[in-house]
């Protein structure tokens, strides 16, 4: 049996784009080419396509995926091995945040205030004032340090319920734009990361395009950020990065 770019598209939920740009970088060559050259994939193909998207999901980079695909001493079954243990993995994190959000919807419910330790829990390590003392140390001569400041001294808990909706948004569609292998210097890649920069300077302070860039600098070099986006899916914060660089220079050129 084979099976046509279109045909494929449709059992794997992806485009014929994505899997055009697979055979161009050489991720996954269909087997064989129909009298008229288009593009025929074997059971084998589908095969390798299952494991490329196992990964891709897991947020593997492509060019890690196929330096592990094409390695002549993997085992298949080993590849399986990994990927159900990092999906455990996920799965364990997802429920842990599952169980605090339900307990969060539970409370509100009834009426029940949380105490902080509570109300971030669903954030994990990443609870904002932990580092409170250290951003005014770091910060607190600045006029967007005291613009904060001012701003959000007046929001109300329903205030802060929109911004973490917002954030949480955010985050799933830049998730999704790099499940579809959206460069970080493309057009979606720099709306989302323009979309980024005027939340903050709705929320929190003017955030100008030189800012912006120092903000997505230390999204990668500090390692507590870096873990907070990476979070989102592997490799955003990198990602991310480039493409509030490559968005400030398409507004400051």
């Amino acid at each position: 049996m084979n099976y046509s770019v279109g045909q494929v598209a449709g059992f794997a939920g992806v485009t014929v784009r994505t899997l055009h740009h697979y055979d161009d970088i050489g991720l996954l060559v269909p087997s064989e080419r129909s009298h008229a050259g288009h593009r025929r994939y074997s059971d084998a193909d589908l095969d390798r396509l299952q494991q490329i998207l196992f990964y891709r999901e897991l947020g593997f980079p492509l060019e890690k995926v196929a330096a592990l695909l094409d390695d002549p001493d993997a085992d298949p079954r080993a590849h399986l091995r990994r990927q159900h243990e990092l999906l455990t993995a996920r799965i364990e994190k997802l429920r842990k945040m599952a169980a605090a959000v339900e307990h969060a919807m539970e409370a509100r419910t009834m009426g029940i205030d949380l105490t902080p330790e509570e109300r971030f829990e669903v954030f994990g390590d990443n609870d904002p004032e932990q580092y409170a003392e250290e951003v005014e140390q770091r910060w607190g001569d600045t006029e967007e340090y005291a613009d904060s400041q001012r701003r959000t001294a007046s929001y109300t808990k329903e205030g802060w319920k929109r911004i973490q909706a917002e954030a949480a948004d955010w985050g799933e569609r830049y998730g999704a734009l790099m499940s579809a292998d959206e460069p970080p210097t493309g057009e979606a890649a720099m709306t989302l990361a323009e979309e980024h920069r005027q939340h903050i300077c709705t929320w929190f302070y003017e955030c100008s395009y030189e800012i912006h860039r120092c903000l997505g600098d230390m999204y990668v070099s500090d390692e507590r950020f870096k873990a907070f986006y990476d979070a989102l899916r592997p490799g955003l914060a990198e990602h991310l990065r480039d493409a509030i660089v490559a968005n400030a220079a398409r507004h400051t050129a």
